[in-house]
């Protein structure tokens, strides 16, 4: 399961690659040890640097994934993301898709269609996102904020 994995994510790393040359050149850095640590690494990389809206969607999905103390709904993380801290009313209009947050994660996360939860693509990543507490920020103080305007919201 984790040889498939770190392929699949240098399969994505190395496909980023708009040439040839740099496609050639990703391969070559990979065979010299990037392991399933630089995979993610260079994975969100990838997050960081799309859109200003799809790298916040992103991190943000990833943060509620990761510091959840139990598998979170579908519906559950997509509003939660449409939460805006501080709003009197949630809009319908501001949740995300499931799609695009699967598309803002890079592949990093995947739903359970039986549960209808969402999860890490493999608990190393979640190994892997708790050795790095910058990335997050104030998560925990986040989702309460967010939690709280939610609650105030209905």
């Amino acid at each position: 399961m984790l040889r498939f994995l770190l392929v699949s994510l240098n399969i994505d790393t190395i496909l980023q690659g708009t040439t040839i040359g740099r496609r050639r050149r990703k391969l070559d850095a990979m065979t010299d040890g990037l392991g399933l640590e630089g995979a993610y690494s260079e994975t969100l990389s990838r997050i960081k640097g799309q859109g200003e809206e799809e790298a916040r969607l992103g991190i943000a999905t990833l943060m509620w994934i990761s510091h959840s103390e139990r598998p979170l709904k579908v519906d559950e993380l997509c509003h939660a993301l449409g939460v805006e801290i501080g709003s009197p009313d949630l809009d319908g209009d501001d949740v995300p898709s499931i799609r695009t947050l699967l598309s803002c994660c890079q592949g990093l996360i995947a739903v359970d269609k039986e549960a209808s939860t969402v999860r890490l693509i493999h608990f190393t990543l979640q190994e892997y996102l708790r050795a790095q507490p910058e990335l997050f920020g104030r998560a925990h103080s986040i989702m309460a904020e967010t939690c709280l305007s939610y609650l105030n919201s209905h």
